[in-house]
């Protein structure tokens, strides 16, 4: 691993305000950044990810934003359901949003599962976000098999006999190289917790056994549904969206949006191009806001 950059130390460091909000009877984690009288984001995990995930990007745009992020139930810090379903992590964002004191057109960025619930909530509390941002999430066209078939994630749970193995076993999903090594390192640090005989990484492995709403038929009939302004930010060299992708998203959705591809990236783009990807946002929210 080479040298870690002192942009990285500087956006870590940062103390985040902490906390939580009861939704539908489990406790909800959330962090926020920045001056609670600017304009909000509200910064949406992928699927078994967390709210640490965006440690290294939210500090970097705290000085323009009031900015917060979540660990969705089920992973995280969050609590664990008996059944997961789109609607109860919409209401989700929406309790963290009013609990973090983000502004009543706070600007959704998701990325990937995180872009499918934000849009959920984009639909389900339209009156409460002023917009979305995609980030490397979207609607296949049904007729596209370009990405194929992504690998299973989630199984029965494995433990491990100490935090180092348990990092030591962490992996992007789906798979991808990644030349910040420091980046990846950080989140398998957050991703583990100590456990009744052993450690496991925090996220609920029935999860998917458990869970409702979230099906590509769901989220194209959200896509036709929404009305808030949308923007697009996606890996150039992401497996998972193609240009396919983009035209089908925008014959559902039955108006232009922006959308910008990001350089050399991957599905995790932020990882693989994180200074890159904090300086497009607020042009791409700005543009989405038509500012």
């Amino acid at each position: 691993m080479g040298s870690i950059p002192d942009w990285f130390w500087e956006a870590v460091e940062t103390e985040p305000e902490e906390g939580w909000v009861e939704v539908d009877e489990c406790d909800v984690r959330w962090q926020a950044w920045g001056p609670p009288d600017a304009p909000s984001l509200l910064l949406v995990h992928g699927m078994f990810a967390h709210a640490h995930w965006w440690d290294f990007i939210a500090p970097q745009l705290a000085d323009r934003y009031r900015i917060a992020a979540l660990d969705l139930t089920g992973m995280g810090d969050s609590d664990y359901r008996h059944e997961y379903d789109a609607d109860t992590w919409a209401d989700e964002l929406r309790a963290v949003a009013d609990a973090a004191g983000l502004a009543p057109d706070a600007v959704i960025v998701g990325h990937s599962f995180g872009g499918r619930i934000g849009l959920h909530a984009a639909v389900r509390h339209a009156d409460r976000f002023g917009a979305l941002v995609l980030v490397d999430a979207g609607v296949r066209d049904p007729a596209d098999d370009s990405g194929g078939d992504r690998p299973p994630i989630g199984g029965r749970p494995v433990l491990y006999p100490d935090a180092e193995t348990a990092r030591n076993r962490f992996r992007l999903q789906p798979r991808q190289p990644c030349d910040n090594d420091f980046l990846v390192e950080y989140i398998a640090r957050q991703s583990v917790m100590n456990i009744d005989g052993g450690w496991a990484f925090k996220f609920d492995t029935d999860l998917f056994d458990v869970v409702s709403g979230v099906s590509r038929d769901d989220a194209e009939r959200d896509l036709a549904a929404l009305q808030l302004p949308l923007g697009l930010v996606y890996g150039a060299d992401s497996e998972l969206f193609s240009g396919r992708t983009l035209e089908y998203m925008r014959r559902v959705v039955g108006r232009d949006f922006p959308a910008e591809a990001l350089a050399d990236a991957r599905h995790h783009l932020f990882l693989d191009q994180p200074l890159a990807f904090a300086g497009m946002l607020p042009g791409m929210i700005d543009e989405v806001l038509g500012g």
